[in-house]
This record gives C-alpha cells, sequence and structure tokens, in this order.
C-alpha cells in the first residue's frame, strides 16, 4: 500500500511538472513569436503613416499636428552595424520611432523618451526599445562599437550619429536621459542620442546605454547619407 501511494503521489508530481513545463513553453512562444507578428503589424502601418505624413504639407509651427503625439511615428531609425538598413516593412528593416515609452508605446517599436531632444537638436535625444520581445528592435545593440553609425530619418533630414561609448547601469539610472548625461543641472551644448535596452537578455536586472553624438545633418535631397551607402 506504502508503495502504491507514492508512485501514485510520484506520478501525480511528474504531471504536474509537465503541465507547467507545456505552460512554460507556450508562453515562451508567446513571448518570442507572437509579440514578434504583433510588431511587425504595428510597424507596417506605422510606416505607411510616416510615409503619408511627409509627404503631405507640413504642419505650421506652433500648431497642435506640429507637436508630437503619443504613439505616432516621428523618425526612422537605421543602424548599419546590426543589420537594421532596409526600408520599414523589409527583411532587415528599419524602425520607426514612436514617441513615448509607455509599455504599450514599446510594443509598436523602440520609443522617443518625452521631453529629450528631438533629432539633430542640441541636447540629448533618448531612445529606448526592447531587446528580446515585440520585435526586439535593440536585440544587438550590444554589437555597437565606437564609431559605429546610428541613422535617423525625419521628413526632410538624414542625421547620422556615431558611437561614442557603452555602459551598464541600473534601472534606477535616469541620469542617462539628462540633456548632459550624469549632470541633471548642466546645460547642453552638444547633440547627443541615447539608446537604452534591458541588459543582460531576457532579464530586466540592469540597464544597457548606448551613448552617441551627431556627426552630420544632410538634406534627403542630397541622397542617402555615406553612412547608408559606404557600409560604414
Amino acid at each position: 500500500m506504502t508503495g502504491d501511494r507514492v508512485r501514485t503521489v510520484l506520478r501525480g508530481v511528474g504531471q504536474t511538472l509537465i503541465t507547467l513545463g507545456v505552460v512554460v513553453l507556450l508562453f515562451c512562444a508567446y513571448e518570442l513569436y507572437f509579440t514578434n507578428l504583433y510588431t511587425d503589424k504595428q510597424q507596417s502601418q506605422l510606416g505607411k503613416s510616416i510615409t503619408d505624413t511627409w509627404q503631405a504639407p507640413p504642419p505650421k509651427p506652433g500648431s497642435k499636428l506640429a507637436s508630437a503625439i503619443p504613439g505616432q511615428g516621428i523618425a526612422i531609425l537605421r543602424i548599419p552595424r546590426i543589420g537594421i538598413v532596409g526600408p520599414p516593412r523589409t527583411k532587415g528593416h528599419a524602425w520607426v520611432v514612436v514617441e513615448g515609452v509607455s509599455h504599450d508605446n514599446l510594443k509598436n517599436g523602440p520609443g522617443h523618451y518625452p521631453g529629450t531632444a528631438i533629432p539633430g537638436a542640441i541636447g540629448n535625444m533618448v531612445i529606448s526599445g526592447h531587446r528580446t520581445t515585440y520585435g526586439a528592435p535593440f536585440n544587438r545593440v550590444d554589437e555597437l562599437r565606437r564609431g559605429d553609425a546610428i541613422v535617423l530619418e525625419t521628413r526632410d533630414t538624414w542625421f547620422t550619429y556615431r558611437v561614442t561609448s557603452e555602459q551598464i547601469v541600473a534601472p534606477s539610472a535616469v541620469e542617462v536621459t539628462y540633456a548632459v548625461p550624469g549632470q541633471r543641472d548642466a546645460v547642453p551644448t552638444k547633440k547627443l542620442l541615447t539608446l537604452t535596452t534591458c541588459n543582460p537578455k531576457y532579464s530586466a536586472k540592469q540597464r544597457l546605454i548606448v551613448h552617441a553624438i551627431l556627426e552630420s545633418a544632410l538634406p534627403k535631397a542630397d541622397g542617402d547619407p555615406p553612412a547608408l551607402t559606404s557600409g560604414a
């Protein structure tokens, strides 16, 4: 009798563990596959929307339409070193950067931290993105090295930034978002870009930070920037 009870208990424990394993696998499949499908669909819509917006006459300065709306595409991001180069909605596609870094915003793509600089402006433009789920736009940013190009496309300008450094910080290290990173009250004089994402992969224990500085601002009417045509 005792042996039968032990076998019954062990059988029950085994079945429970198998069930839990299946649940975990299904959850992982959802996190790593279905969230990507969701983001791909959102990026496709954002790519069409931002293209249509740029082809229309620009809004008057100071109007509501001239202000960034949360969830709206504000720029297109390309990083040649890690294969983010093609047009939106293609393989190896660029990413439409949306305004805002809420959970819902980042499900749609990389997000611009509200209140930080806009492309090409003096100060520090901060862009956050997922590293493993929802398309994982920043999955490979740890591969970036000093001098690598980060290109932002806006309505009429190509802004090329060059990586200056990387660091790993705690999630509470908001100083990386300051206009002068690490100096809360300093007056900015440089045009900076900061990418932020979780570190290590599949964990939110830390933040991986990539710092860059503006190298050039070229009119789109003059053609693609060298960073995208020379393989730099």
